[in-house]
């Protein structure tokens, strides 16, 4: 049985002819256009600190991808506070923490969501070493298993200043978004970011202004 998802988060489930709606469909038209030497078939979006809301801008822009007909899985790999679940009314007690520890396998994680072709890969319990699960083979070899029954895989992580585990992920990922709330962030901290993400060859596809009055 697919429970409901979180109304408030999910606009473009909800309510696909809104104004908003359309702003992440076009997000998601433009995204191939920012790299057309390669397909980008894992994107990770994140933000240079917490409160930006990259976790639901991920979310509706899995929504677009999920409604355009693509197999998608939504991966939480904010191993730190995650919050996928809650957006999609989901089960946490496994998910990517517990998978990439070995206790679990995909079967058990992989939840189906309310949205057709969507579904979701949660963080699962916060474990003691967020960072060295997201650099492991582990992971790598999950990326490598998923590209082959998904079209498009999402990444949602940690704010990059806050902790390594953004830019680890960054570097496994065909592509970032970052998400910046309007009038919020300074622009040193926006450009730390960045550099952070650049030092590690990460393929920038853009930046999404949030929250504009």
């Amino acid at each position: 049985m697919r429970r409901s998802t979180n109304d408030s988060s999910l606009i473009v489930s909800t309510n696909p002819k809104s104004p908003i709606s359309e702003v992440y469909r076009l997000l998601r038209t433009k995204i191939p256009f920012s790299s057309k030497d390669m397909e980008l078939k894992t994107i990770m979006v994140t933000s240079s600190q917490t409160g930006e809301g990259k976790s639901t801008t991920i979310s509706n822009l899995a929504v677009t991808y999920a409604q355009e007909g693509k197999r998608v899985l939504l991966i939480d790999a904010d191993l730190r506070k995650p919050s996928l679940h809650r957006i999609f009314s989901r089960l946490n007690y496994q998910g990517l923490s517990t998978l990439l520890a070995g206790q679990a396998n995909t079967d058990e994680v992989i939840q189906e969501t309310s949205v057709n072709q969507l579904s979701l890969l949660p963080s699962g319990p916060v474990p003691s070493n967020p960072s060295e699960l997201m650099d492991s083979i582990a992971m790598r070899n999950l990326l490598d298993q998923m590209k082959e029954q998904y079209d498009v895989i999402l990444m949602d992580t940690p704010s990059v200043l806050s902790v390594s585990d953004s830019v680890i992920v960054s570097a496994l990922c065909d592509g970032i978004i970052m998400v910046v709330a309007a009038g919020k962030v300074k622009r040193e901290r926006l450009k730390k970011a960045q550099e952070q993400l650049t030092h590690v060859n990460a393929r920038m596809l853009g930046i999404v202004i949030n929250r504009v009055v």
